[in-house]
């Protein structure tokens, strides 16, 4: 269940921002539920806040959609604020509204709002959410309808159910280095330019979003390979990746692409 709220009525703020929708993680609010009181705190001390608790996608897509001229805030991780910019993808949204984040969770949880510029200090990012600046960010969007904030870590086959592919992949995976055989067969291409085959031996790829376009690190053939582009397609028998580290897959084909400053995140002025 969804539990929305809205604070008594307070003289209006000049000075204060527009309203906002505050989009509580679930997640973040059990692992540290004092960090997401004192951040929605801060939030609806400085501005009009409607307080939702979306536990489902449908929930969230349902909250977002009937938004009004609330501007949304994730208080919560960077899975929180992905499935908040792939709803408002799919409600072809993306781009209407800045969008605030509070980060809140574990480090490797929050990487990806903190590299972008957000504060990691919950008191910090909510102030910087009421009085910061909207910064144009680019993003990469696939065709399965996924966003990515940060980076794309290609992982092999998922095998097993979620909580035991890790360590089986792990355990494979080094088998298979030991014999000399490709960790992956997979036909790559950027820009319709082929990168590697299923023949040749990628032991490594990563995506990640530098100046505009996709930044590709290769692994290929043992040897190391940069390249930079606006698509990028990757084919194989059944891989496994993980978008801003939430595993996706096994999927047969995937095609990333670049959408340039697609969306606005606000960030503390200066």
């Amino acid at each position: 269940m969804s539990s929305l709220s809205t604070p008594a009525s307070q003289p209006p703020d000049p000075d204060a921002p527009g309203p906002l929708l505050v989009l509580l993680d679930p997640a973040a609010k059990q692992a540290d539920g004092e960090s997401v009181r004192i951040a929605k705190d801060v939030l609806c001390g400085g501005a009009d806040c409607k307080v939702a608790l979306p536990e489902s996608p449908s929930e969230l897509d349902r909250v977002l959609e009937h938004r009004g001229r609330r501007r949304p805030v994730v208080i919560g991780s960077d899975q929180a604020l992905q499935r908040v910019l792939q709803a408002l993808h799919r409600q072809r949204e993306l781009g209407a509204d800045p969008i605030g984040v509070v980060p809140v969770g574990r480090p490797a949880a929050t990487a990806a709002a903190r590299g972008l510029g957000a504060p990691a200090e919950p008191v910090a990012a909510a102030r910087a959410v009421l009085g910061g600046s909207p910064r144009k960010l680019d993003l990469l969007v696939d065709d399965g309808g996924g966003v990515v904030l940060a980076e794309v870590r290609f992982t092999g086959p998922r095998l097993g159910r979620p909580g035991g592919w890790r360590s089986l992949w792990a355990k494979l995976a080094a088998a298979e280095q030991a014999k000399g055989s490709p960790v992956e067969e997979l036909r790559i291409e950027a820009d319709g330019r082929l990168l590697a085959d299923v023949h040749q031996e990628v032991a490594r790829l990563r995506l990640g979003l530098t100046g505009g376009l996709m930044e590709l690190s290769l692994r290929l053939d043992g040897r190391q390979q940069l390249h930079r582009a606006t698509a990028l397609t990757v084919v194989g028998r059944g891989f496994g990746y993980e978008a801003d580290g939430v595993p996706v897959g096994p999927v047969r084909q995937r095609t990333w692409t670049v959408h340039a400053d697609a969306w606005a995140l606000v960030l503390p002025i200066g």
